[in-house]
């Protein structure tokens, strides 16, 4: 770990994006907006080869404020644009902003103070969700409850302290020097591959209170099952490629999941049903302790809500043991040429 310069380090904003012509604008007023020193602030946008008019917006942005560059992402994913960003930084400190989430004007102030204070080589906020529809508010009240998040750290804006990954992420540039740059095909879940890289180097990684952010829940059932479908499936990679998850908590619907289909295949019907029986009792309670504040019609869809999370992670997670055993999709020489490749 190399300390920062005094007394503003120039920071990197990265961003990737791909066909966001709704909101990329907003995004890019956001960052201008931080009280971060003008001078010290750089920001540079991965286009993943957007078809609409992202890139046009993002040219006549970027004709405004020279601290504006624009690059390339073709292979459109957004760990591989982050990487874009990442290779032509110029700051001692890189910051990811994602373009559907919302940021504090002293959001990239907070991630360096918190950087110097505690000598981590990443550091976030809690995932605080800001809901604008009825099912929103019901998926961020889902989100309150231990049997969503498993008690991590990342649901709690009052947390501050050492974890096992961050949200959204700034980084000390020489993180990606000694454990390398996001990995491409980690899905949804780069950020946490990339936190365990860190921590298994011998790094640090810290959640502040300070630092404010607020992402948009997933707006119907169908996009949060597609979602976190997705999530279990990274986790499941995760497992494979580096042997091990640094806890067992992401691997708990999983196990939940199996174990539910093996008590109603191998026990006697009672004892499966009453399996089931617990199991609706429990998230039923737990909907009416999280979903009441929101109206008596919030409760169901809490209700709701639960299985299809629980069942959805679990699912992705078995679906990418057998889709990652049988076909890796990683390579160690990959990533150590990837490392070379940064600045």
């Amino acid at each position: 770990m190399s300390p920062l310069p005094e007394p503003h380090p120039l920071v990197t904003v990265a961003i990737p994006c791909r066909d966001e012509e709704a909101h990329i604008e907003a995004c890019i007023r956001g960052v201008q907006a931080q009280d971060w020193p003008a001078h010290a602030l750089e920001v540079v946008v991965a286009d993943g080869i957007s078809v609409d008019a992202t890139r046009e917006i993002l040219a006549r942005l970027a004709g405004e404020d020279s601290r504006i560059r624009v690059v390339d992402n073709p292979a459109r994913g957004e760990a591989a644009g982050l990487n874009e960003c990442i290779r032509v930084a110029r700051g001692q400190v890189v910051v990811r902003m994602d373009v559907h989430s919302d940021y504090a004007p002293d959001f990239v102030r907070q991630c360096v103070a918190a950087l110097e204070r505690t000598g981590a080589d990443n550091v976030g906020g809690a995932a605080r969700p800001i809901a604008t529809t009825f099912f929103q508010r019901c998926v961020a009240a889902a989100l309150c409850s231990p049997l969503v998040t498993g008690g991590v750290p990342s649901g709690k804006p009052e947390s501050e302290g050492f974890v096992e990954t961050a949200w959204p992420g700034a980084f000390r540039r020489d993180v990606f020097e000694r454990v390398g740059l996001f990995d491409p095909n980690a899905g949804t879940t780069e950020n946490a591959e990339l936190d365990q890289r860190i921590i298994d180097s011998g790094g640090l990684v810290y959640q502040s209170r300070d630092i404010v952010a607020h992402y948009h829940p997933r707006p119907t059932m169908r996009s949060l099952a597609r979602d976190y479908f997705r999530r279990g499936r990274g986790r499941a990679r995760t497992l494979l490629k580096h042997g091990r998850l640094p806890s067992v908590r992401s691997a708990l619907p999983f196990i939940g999941l199996a174990g539910e289909v093996v008590v109603l295949v191998t026990a006697p019907w009672h004892i499966g049903g009453l399996s089931l029986a617990t199991y609706v009792f429990v998230t039923g309670a737990e909907a009416v302790r999280v979903g009441r504040h929101h109206g008596l019609a919030a409760v169901p869809v809490v209700w709701a809500i639960f299985p299809v999370v629980h069942a959805s992670h679990g699912a992705g997670f078995a679906a990418g043991l057998v889709k990652y055993a049988m076909r890796p999709d990683w390579d160690r020489a990959a990533r150590v040429a990837a490392v070379g490749s940064a600045p």
